[in-house]
């Protein structure tokens, strides 16, 4: 997504965020879940970056997504504040499988924990049940 409007960080890390769950409306979304850990990865963006890459999310994905400030956890231990950004659109449904592949495919590439990797996977036994 971030490529897709010109958006390519030279400084991000991966990194863990606990007491949240990631899930799809039908883009990709975290909501609050008490031991919950989703992962992805810190970014430092400018606020024109940031700009961009929520009107795109409105405008060309219809999603609207809003800031949360929360503490995420590097690999190597260190707890950084950082902004995630949730949509308050809470219906949970099924999304399409090469969308879900975007993920994680690049979440197995950072070398995220296998379980996590699985329950993303395990959406695409969702979306291949869906009519």
């Amino acid at each position: 997504v971030l490529a897709e409007v010109d958006i390519r960080p030279v400084d991000w890390e991966p990194a863990e965020l606990r007491g949240w769950e990631l899930c799809f409306n039908p883009r990709a979304n975290l909501r609050a879940e008490p031991g919950g850990t989703v992962y992805g990865i810190n970014a430092k963006l400018t606020h024109a970056e940031l700009g961009r890459l929520y009107a795109h999310a409105s405008e060309v994905l219809g999603q609207t997504y809003l800031p949360r400030a929360v503490l995420t956890r590097t690999r190597a231990g260190r707890d950084v504040p950082a902004l995630c950004y949730a949509s308050p659109n809470a219906e949970v449904v099924t999304p399409a499988p090469e969308y879900v592949e975007r993920i994680a495919g690049p979440a197995e590439e950072l070398g995220f924990p296998a379980e996590y990797i699985s329950q993303l996977r395990g959406w695409l036994s969702r979306a291949a049940q869906s009519p």
